[in-house]
């Protein structure tokens, strides 16, 4: 008998469609039962049998998606796929019912042919997708024009109306943020301003687009998955993780950027989010809110984006006159409601009546308007934000996917530990208005480590340095995968870059030993994305693109060229040259289609950057002064710098050093003592005179200056 495969997620809403219509329906049920050993997995908690069958739909049929629905033989061969099915056949395409009988009727008469076809095609996509190269380094030759020619890959599609790349539906992708974001950095410290300056606008009103449109949640924080029309106006309404967490990273980077308040707003809107709805006792971070709700309680079916819409009489009711007609104006709230500005937005008219908030201007622009302050409009808006919301919080709430996942808790643990620090830069007398609480950055690290301290205590085997891939009243049976590892290992390093324990960058070095010994592929090159010890998973590939989600040997790049500059001799050759060997494996990629893979062509130039600057901080770290000097460390945006915190008071600190890098453990021990906190900066095999004072150190490390 054949196996039907129905892969989703909890928080899919066209899953849910899918299992209201036929999953339910006595006479689709019927057919599964007699016909066919049905299974239903979540990509989340098993993404490395998702990526066996999504890769099999994707190359046979153009295309792929949630639900992910796939026949098997008896041996898991893939027979037959596709996506999402109606129960009826509708529009010229076949319905649910149809393909079942359609199936059935195949594996009866044709089912050798069927079986010969799957091996086939599984054998062809495993030769394509365990790519290799030569050990030998002089055959390694990278493009060193990847993330020039990635960005004009780009910028053909960015949308200079009303941001971001390519048409509807639009996704957030924060790798192609990043990507611009560093090859301004790069072009500005080339003596090309005026090319640089155009990437910066191209990366920030993208940013500003989003932040303003209706995929940014004004009401509660947070951005929802993607946008349906190609104004950011009305989303698919799920929040996921991993979008939360590299969102808030690439609005750090903007605001560390240009300084300007709007960014740094926004990453604390994110951050505040998760802090207060999606985080467990225990630390981990939850995985996402689901899109659908009832509108009221006992109602018995559920509504996409119930949980977050207005009606405008609503908005009067709850505000009052004054404050309704000013946030109404603001957010683009009408009586027939606002979903109306792209035929995209609402073709079946599902939210007719509703309102979606987007903010078509500026909030100084609507101020000025009004004849009134930037504070009093700010304070008007926050105020009637935190009145809908506590009138929101007595509605049906979205399923929450309680789920912790280790990579995505990685992506978010980066985020608020550089937050840490990065957002003590804003200037005094900041205000903040709901759902922004204003905390003190320092509060980000603590989610941080809360969260590390979480998946370190249940989700990581200390006798063999493994981890699980998630947490649900206790740790999955499925063993951590690639992006587990590397996702997590840069969450480390972050925080021990912005924080200063060295328990995080010891860990961090722990487990990417584990992920060599796991998924390197030692002759060939680069990192399989499961661990190869389980024979029900039919393909082991080589994941390069970055997507939604960063790749994993993307992120691994990096991380290998991060530790290269912090650990000595054997062991900083070892990882420089894996990655440059992992980076070799996708020579092909970057050289003829450089955006898909954003995050790697950067990778590529980081291997290529002259000399990674080091950033040697001496003192005792829980000393203002010795914080002071770490807060100047990071006020320039700059991924090819490495900031190194050592305290030669601290026996800890001294043994670690000494046993990862002598060099450094010999810096501290030879120190002036003149001052509390004393800065090198190394760059070259040189290193600059001790500072002492965090402006000389901010001033030293300007693009400009760095020539020691």
């Amino acid at each position: 008998m054949p196996i039907f495969l129905s892969i989703g997620y909890s928080t899919c809403h066209w899953c849910h469609v899918m299992e209201v219509e036929s999953f339910e329906n006595e006479e689709v049920a019927e057919m599964l039962n007699d016909w066919f050993v049905s299974i239903k997995v979540d990509r989340e908690e098993r993404p490395d049998v998702d990526k066996v069958y999504m890769t099999y739909v994707q190359a046979v049929y153009g295309g792929g998606g949630w639900p992910l629905s796939v026949f098997l033989s008896p041996d898991l061969k893939p027979l037959m796929g596709g996506t999402y099915f109606p129960p009826d056949d509708k529009y010229g395409r076949p319905g649910f019912k149809t393909v079942l009988r359609r199936v059935k009727e195949a594996w009866d008469t044709k089912r050798d042919m069927l079986e010969r076809s799957g091996i086939s095609t599984i054998q062809q996509l495993s030769d394509a997708l365990s790519a290799t190269a030569s050990s030998d380094s002089s055959d390694r030759a990278l493009p060193q024009n990847a993330i020039q020619r990635c960005a004009d890959q780009l910028a053909k599609s960015y949308d200079a109306e009303y941001g971001g790349f390519g048409s509807a539906p639009k996704f957030p992708r924060p790798v192609e943020i990043q990507l611009f974001l560093y090859q301004s950095k790069r072009l500005e410290e080339s003596g090309k301003p005026h090319e640089a300056k155009k990437n910066l606008d191209m990366a920030c009103f993208s940013l500003q687009c989003m932040a303003r449109g209706g995929m940014h949640e004004h009401i509660g924080g947070g951005f929802h998955r993607y946008s349906v029309d190609e104004r950011w106006h009305v989303p698919h309404f799920e929040k996921m993780l991993y979008d939360q967490g590299q969102l808030a990273n690439v609005y750090l980077d903007a605001f560390e950027i240009t300084k300007d308040t709007f960014y740094s707003s926004v990453a604390r809107d994110v951050l505040d989010y998760l802090r207060r709805d999606m985080i467990d006792a225990g630390g981990g971070i939850y995985s996402a809110e689901d899109a659908d709700s009832a509108e009221f309680e006992g109602a018995s079916r559920k509504k996409e984006g119930a949980f977050y819409i207005w009606t405008s009489e609503e908005v009067d009711e709850i505000l009052g006159a004054h404050s309704a007609s000013l946030f109404k104006d603001h957010y683009y709230v009408k009586p027939g409601g606002n979903c109306d500005l792209s035929r995209m937005s609402d073709p079946h008219d599902e939210f007719k009546g509703k309102n979606v908030l987007i903010e078509r201007e500026s909030l100084p622009e609507r101020a000025s308007k009004l004849g009134i302050s930037i504070d009093e409009y700010s304070d008007i808006l926050g105020t009637s934000c935190q009145k809908l919301f506590n009138v929101r919080s007595n509605r049906p709430r979205p399923h929450l996917d309680d789920k912790v996942i280790v990579a995505w808790n990685g992506l978010a643990m980066s985020a608020f530990a550089r937050a840490s620090v990065i957002l003590e830069a804003e200037p005094e007398g900041t205000k903040f208005h709901f759902p922004v609480t204003g905390c003190d950055p320092k509060e980000y690290m603590e989610v941080a480590e809360k969260a590390a301290s979480f998946i370190r205590s249940n989700l990581y085997i200390k006798e063999n340095h493994r981890l699980y891939h998630s947490f649900r009243n206790g740790p999955s049976k499925a063993p951590g995968f690639l992006d587990d590892y590397a996702f997590l290992i840069s969450a480390l390093l972050d925080m021990y870059e912005f924080g200063g324990r060295t328990e995080w960058l010891s860990w961090a070095i722990e487990l990417q030993a584990t992920q060599d010994e796991l998924f390197l592929d030692k002759e060939g090159g680069a990192y399989f994305n499961t661990p190869g010890e389980d024979p029900s998973i039919l393909l082991r590939v080589k994941e390069d693109y970055d997507g939604a989600e960063p790749s994993g040997n993307s992120v691994s790049a990096i991380n290998l060229i991060r530790l290269s500059s912090m650990v000595g001799d054997d062991l900083s050759t070892y990882y420089r040259q894996n990655a440059e060997h992992l980076l070799a494996v996708f020579n092909k990629r970057l050289k003829e289609f450089p955006m898909a893979v954003p995050l790697m062509s950067c990778a590529v130039d980081m291997l290529a950057y002259p000399s990674r600057k080091q950033v040697v901080l001496v003192g005792d770290k829980m000393l203002p002064e010795f914080h002071g000097m770490v807060r100047a460390a990071h006020a320039t945006s700059d991924l090819n710098k490495t900031v190194i915190q050592i305290d030669p008071s601290n026996k800890e600190d001294m043994e670690f050093w000494e046993a990862k890098n002598q060099s450094i453990a010999l810096m501290a021990e030879k120190s002036p003592k003149v001052s509390k906190a004393v800065a090198l900066v190394c760059q070259n095999f040189t290193c600059s005179a001790p500072l002492v004072d965090p402006d000389a150190l901010r001033e030293l490390l300007l693009p400009q200056q760095m020539a020691i």
